[in-house]
């Protein structure tokens, strides 16, 4: 049953989410010609501040930063980072000091997405590019130490071992009998949780939004075993990133014009429209059988939404 309300992490606050995420059936053409069900996983409408796997990522490293005694949480992201804005939000709501550590050189006026972190009281700081590659190697984090003090570290994206954990009770929430659930696949640590949660019988599927994102394979499997929970039920899709992380061709856009039409839901560009237009298209090259029920988890919202 659907909880719409303040949930408290302990001793950090309170924020307002809806768990779990509702299910939604899509009516489609395509897939009734394929015989296949394909149901939204609606993680987009957890929260209007910290909404899909941004919150499930976030809440269990709220509460080990409460439980060490921090007070200010420290991460990094792009000048458009929904990971920044979701850091922020939720540093506000549970009462934590936030510095989001930018890439590359500041530009003034703040753009829309840091203005929103500014607003919601985190500190923004720039590494140039050079560095930036360079962040999570002792010498850059010490450094940070030694600028801005104690902090909790979260990794750029949110993904770690407690993120892993955030994310694998996912599968749990789903009342409907599924063979595949789908996600898109930034970092990797949403599938490697959503993987961990499912039955035997069960797979999960990622789509890289990034170019060359054959990386992920590595990624997955090392948050995994740094979970302890490695499983071998789960894959990734790399010829679905529309040429490249953010990029935003006119195909894509036509998906996402029609889905929207079609259905009512816009669909967030970046990461969730080309996970689903990978879906479709696996589904019309015949990747799921006949009778199977696909998961496509929708983690976020479209932008101004």
């Amino acid at each position: 049953m659907t909880n719409l309300g303040r949930v408290e992490l302990t001793g950090c606050g309170h924020a307002d989410v809806r768990l779990p995420s509702p299910l939604e059936e899509v009516d489609d053409e395509l897939l009734r010609e394929h015989g296949v069900r394909l149901l939204l996983k609606r993680d987009d409408l957890i929260s209007a501040e910290v909404p899909g796997n941004k919150w499930r990522k976030l809440h269990p490293n709220l509460r080990a930063a409460h439980g060490q005694g921090h007070s200010t949480l420290l991460s990094f992201g792009g000048a458009y980072s929904n990971h920044i804005r979701a850091v922020a939000a939720a540093g506000r709501a549970c009462g934590f000091s936030t510095i989001g550590i930018i890439r590359g050189e500041e530009h003034l006026p703040l753009n829309w997405s840091l203005t929103y972190a500014a607003q919601q009281g985190m500190r923004l700081e720039y590494l140039d590019r050079t560095t930036y590659r360079s962040k999570h190697t002792p010498a850059v984090v010490d450094g940070l130490h030694e600028r801005f003090g104690d902090f909790y570290l979260l990794p750029e994206g949110g993904s770690n071992a407690l993120a892993v954990r955030g994310c694998a009770p996912i599968a749990d929430e789903i009342d409907e009998d599924f063979d595949a659930i789908c996600c898109a696949c930034g970092t990797g640590g949403t599938l490697a949780g959503l993987a961990a949660g499912l039955a035997p019988t069960q797979e999960a599927i990622g789509f890289s939004v990034l170019k060359g994102g054959d990386f992920l394979t590595e990624e997955v499997r090392r948050f995994q075993e740094e979970a302890g929970v490695v499983t071998d039920n789960w894959s990734i899709e790399t010829g679905y990133h529309f040429g490249g992380f953010a990029k935003h061709p006119p195909g894509l856009a036509a998906f996402i014009e029609e889905f929207h039409a079609r259905h009512g839901v816009l669909l967030e560009r970046i990461y969730v429209a080309k996970m689903l237009a990978g879906v479709y298209d696996l589904v019309a090259r015949g990747r799921f059988r006949r009778g199977s029920t696909v998961v496509a988890l929708i983690t976020g919202p479209a932008e101004g939404t």
